[in-house]
């Protein structure tokens, strides 16, 4: 790690070759390779066989997986689990919709607006809409110029989705009034309401949490 910082590398640079880790660092072949399959595991570096060793993407890709694992460990606790993610998601979007309340611009309220209008016709044909959940949030805070914001919000989404799905709960529970709910969040936004779209928001957190629990046994709705 220090050597790609050191030298600047960037996403996709080739790194020194083993030889030239094992000399640089003052260590043999073994704890090198150890090293390298240890940072691969983390996304700091990508392996290609045959070709070389790059420096990698640093996703979330692991957090992701260790979280969900995290989470499913916990068979006798689960709920508390999923509700300890809900409430990290809720920490960052209600702090975040204030900010979006005045910064956003039309245009992207019009694509708000256009993926809610997918929501209700999904909901009037009683289908779940998970795709559309997850573009409403990501277009909701991609005006804000924070690249880790989306970042951050997806590796939850990605968690809750797999954990829902590892205990078989259904997404077809309530779609009308997860509709409604977003439907709420766009309204509020267009009167710049910043107060309104916050308890909007938590209005849409509260519904998922009390679904969440009651699909311990059961269906999910999200």
């Amino acid at each position: 790690m220090r050597i790609v910082l050191d030298r600047k590398l960037r996403p996709g640079d080739p790194l020194p070759t083993e030889s030239e880790l094992m000399a640089d660092l003052g260590v043999g072949r073994h704890f090198v390779r150890e090293a390298l399959q240890a940072l691969q595991a983390l996304d700091i570096v990508e392996i290609r066989h045959g070709y070389g060793t790059y420096v990698g993407q640093a996703s979330l890709t692991p957090f992701v997986d260790g979280l969900t694992f995290r989470t499913l460990v916990r068979p006798d606790d689960e709920m508390e689990a999923l509700s300890e993610i809900l409430q990290v998601r809720e920490v960052l979007e209600g702090g975040l919709i204030r900010l979006v309340a005045v910064t956003l611009a039309e245009p992207d309220l019009d694509r708000l607006e256009a993926v809610v209008d997918g929501m209700e016709a999904a909901a009037r044909k009683g289908r779940a809409f998970p795709e559309l959940d997850q573009e409403f949030h990501a277009l909701l805070y991609g005006n804000l110029g924070n690249a880790l914001v989306p970042q951050l919000l997806g590796a939850f989404w990605t968690v809750f989705r797999r954990v829902a799905r590892a205990h078989g709960w259904s997404d077809a529970a309530a779609p009308r009034l997860t509709a409604r709910r977003h439907r709420d969040i766009v309204t509020a936004l267009r009167a710049r309401d910043a107060e309104g779209a916050e308890r909007a928001m938590a209005d849409h957190f509260r519904g998922i949490e009390m679904r969440a629990a009651r699909e311990r046994g059961g269906r999910f709705e999200r």
